[in-house]
C-alpha cells in the first residue's frame, strides 16, 4: 500500500492528511493548534503580539514544534507512516523565513535526538517570520512602485506592491536591519522552509507560492532582477531558482524516522495554502469558482488566461496544475462575523438561525464589514469607517438583521470584486469552517445566482497537499484524484426570485464602499 502525506502549515496550527490514492480514501488525519498546545511560545491565534497593530508576525520555530508534535501524534495514533510514499505541503501565503550560512549544515545534520527548533534556531538570521496579516510596509510598498512602476509591477508580477507580500516586507528588513539581513544567505517562505527542514537542505519556492512574493516574474517564471534590485541590494543571490509544483523538491532527512517515516522518500515541492487549496477541492480547471471561508475570505479560480485587476486587488498565482489561479483576499472574513456575533451576545446556533428568520436583502439594510485592517479595498484604518459603519434604515436594528447584513455585505464584496476575472460562474465551490453554515452558503447561492458546492473534506489545503505529493510522485492525474477526493456532499441552488434584488444591492453597496471605504 502506498500513502502519500500532505501537510498544511496555517495561521493557527498545523494539519495532516494520508491519503490511499487507489482506494481514493483518507487514510487519518492530525492537527495540532499552536495557542493550546504550544503555550510556550506567547502566540494568540499564530501571531506574536506587537504595540504596532500593523505588524504581525509569527515563530518559526513554533511552526517546528507544531511539525515535530503532529508527526509524534501520527505515529501515537498508529498512523502507518511507513507505508507513505511521498510527502508535500501547503504554507500560508507570504510569510518569509531567514536562514544565515549555518543553515545548510545543521540541515544536513538533523540529529534525531534533539527536537526540531532547538537546532534549527541557530539556523535563522532572523527570529520572527512577517506573515500575511502584516499590513505596516505601505511606504515600502510605494516604493518599490516608483522604482519600477505601477502598472508595470502588475502586469509582471501579476500583482501591484502589496503590504503583505514578501517584497516589500524584504525592504522593510534590509532598511530596518541591515547586518540581519546582510547576514542572511537564503530567503523562503513557509512552504519553502518547511519543505527545507523535511529535506535537509534549502530548496526552492515553486511558481504557486512564489507569485505571492511581488518578485516572480510570471512571463518568464523567474526571479525579476530589476525588481529584485528595486527591493533590496543582493536580494536576487538570497533567492534559489523557483520550481514548478510538481517537482520534487528532496528526499526526507533521516531525522523523521524516528516517528516511522522512511528516509529517502520524495518530498514534492510545497506550495502556497491557496493553490493547494485550489486543487484539494477540486477546481483545478477553469470554470468553477472556490470561496474560503477561514480567518480570511478568500475568493479564487482557475483562469482561461493571464489577466490582472485594473482595480490592484485581485492577484495572479500559479496553479500548481499548471497555469495561473486568480485570488482575491478579504482579510475580514471570520473575524468580522465573530465580532458582530460577540456584539450581539448571541452564539453560533443563532448565528446561522438567523437566515431562516430574515428576508433576502434585509429591506435594505447593510454594512461595511471592516474591523481590521482591510486588503480588498485598501482600508489600512478601519477606525473612521467603524465610527460610521452601519447604513441601517431604523436605529433598533434586532441581531438576526445584523447577522445577515454582515454576511450579504461580505458576499457582496466578493461580487464586486472578482468581476475583473470576466467570467459568469455558473458553479462555486465552498470551503473553510464557515462552509458549515446553511444561511452564509443560501447568500453565496443568491449573490452569485450559481449552484454552491460543498465537498466532502474541508481541510482543503491539506488535502491539496496530498494530492500534489501523489501527482508529483506517482504521476497521478488531476482529473482521477480530483474524482476520488473532492466529491460533492451537497448542492445549494439559488434562489432565481432574489436575483433582481441583489443586483440592485450590489449597486448600492458598491457606492456604500466608495463614499466610507474605498
Amino acid at each position: 500500500m502506498k500513502l502519500y502525506l500532505g501537510l498544511d502549515s496555517s495561521t493557527q496550527g498545523i494539519k495532516g492528511i494520508m491519503i490511499d490514492v487507489e482506494k481514493g480514501s483518507i487514510v487519518r488525519s492530525e492537527a495540532v493548534n499552536f495557542s493550546s498546545e504550544l503555550p510556550k511560545y506567547k502566540s494568540v491565534d499564530g501571531v506574536l503580539s506587537n504595540p504596532d497593530p500593523l505588524v504581525k508576525h509569527s515563530d518559526p520555530l513554533m511552526w517546528l514544534a507544531a511539525l515535530d508534535l503532529l508527526f509524534a501524534k501520527f505515529a501515537k495514533n498508529g498512523a502507518l507512516l511507513g507505508d507513505v510514499a511521498g510527502i508535500s505541503g501547503s504554507g500560508q501565503q507570504h510569510g518569509s523565513v531567514y536562514f544565515n550560512s549555518a543553515s545548510e549544515g545543521i540541515l544536513a545534520k538533523l540529529d534525531p535526538r534533539k527536537n526540531l527548533p532547538e537546532q534549527i534556531a541557530p539556523a535563522l538570521s532572523r527570529k520572527t517570520s512577517p506573515i500575511w496579516m502584516d499590513s505596516s510596509t505601505n511606504k515600502e510598498c510605494r516604493e518599490i512602485s516608483d522604482t519600477v512602476g505601477a502598472l508595470k509591477l502588475q502586469q509582471l508580477t501579476g500583482s501591484p506592491a502589496i503590504e503583505r507580500f514578501t517584497g516589500p516586507q524584504i525592504r522593510k528588513f534590509w532598511k530596518n536591519s541591515l547586518d540581519e539581513y546582510e547576514n542572511t544567505q537564503s530567503i523562503h517562505l513557509v512552504s519553502s522552509f518547511m519543505a527545507s527542514v523535511l529535506s535537509g537542505e534549502n530548496v526552492s519556492i515553486d511558481y504557486g507560492d512564489g507569485a505571492g512574493m511581488n518578485l516572480l516574474n510570471l512571463k518568464t517564471l523567474g526571479w525579476d532582477a530589476k525588481i529584485a534590485d528595486a527591493t533590496a541590494p543582493g536580494l536576487l543571490g538570497k533567492l534559489l531558482p523557483p520550481r514548478p509544483s510538481s517537482n520534487i523538491a528532496g528526499r526526507l532527512h533521516p531525522y523523521f524516522a524516528k516517528y516511522g517515516l522512511k528516509p529517502g522518500i520524495p518530498v514534492a515541492v510545497w506550495s502556497g495554502d491557496n493553490p493547494c487549496s485550489l486543487v484539494g477541492v477540486g477546481a483545478a480547471s477553469s470554470g468553477t469558482a472556490v470561496i474560503s471561508l477561514g480567518t480570511s475570505d478568500t475568493f479564487f479560480a482557475a483562469m482561461k488566461t493571464f489577466k490582472v485587476d485594473a482595480d490592484g486587488y485581485g492577484h495572479v498565482f500559479g496553479n500548481p496544475a499548471g497555469g495561473f489561479m486568480s485570488l482575491i483576499c478579504f482579510r475580514n472574513g471570520s473575524l468580522a462575523r465573530e465580532k458582530i456575533k460577540n456584539d450581539c451576545g448571541v452564539d453560533w446556533a443563532f448565528f446561522d438561525g438567523s437566515f431562516k428568520k430574515t428576508i433576502p436583502g434585509s429591506d435594505g439594510n447593510m454594512m461595511l464589514p471592516y474591523f481590521v485592517p482591510e486588503t480588498t479595498p485598501l482600508v489600512l484604518d478601519p477606525a473612521p469607517v467603524l465610527a460610521g459603519r452601519e447604513n441601517f434604515r431604523a436605529g433598533n436594528v434586532p441581531p438576526d438583521v445584523k447577522i445577515r447584513a454582515i454576511v450579504e455585505s461580505q458576499i457582496m464584496s466578493m461580487k464586486l470584486h472578482s468581476g475583473w476575472i470576466g467570467e459568469n460562474f455558473s458553479t462555486v465551490r465552498i470551503t473553510g469552517g464557515a462552509s458549515r453554515s446553511a444561511g452564509i452558503c443560501q447568500v453565496i447561492a443568491d449573490v452569485f445566482q450559481a449552484e454552491v458546492q460543498k465537498i466532502s473534506v474541508p481541510d482543503s489545503a491539506a488535502l491539496g497537499a496530498a494530492m500534489r505529493a501523489a501527482n508529483a510522485v506517482a504521476g497521478t492525474s488531476w482529473k482521477e484524484l480530483s474524482a476520488k477526493f473532492a466529491k460533492t456532499t451537497e448542492k445549494i441552488l439559488p434562489d432565481t426570485k432574489t436575483a433582481e434584488l441583489y443586483k440592485s444591492m450590489l449597486a448600492k453597496y458598491a457606492e456604500l464602499e466608495r463614499r466610507r471605504g474605498g
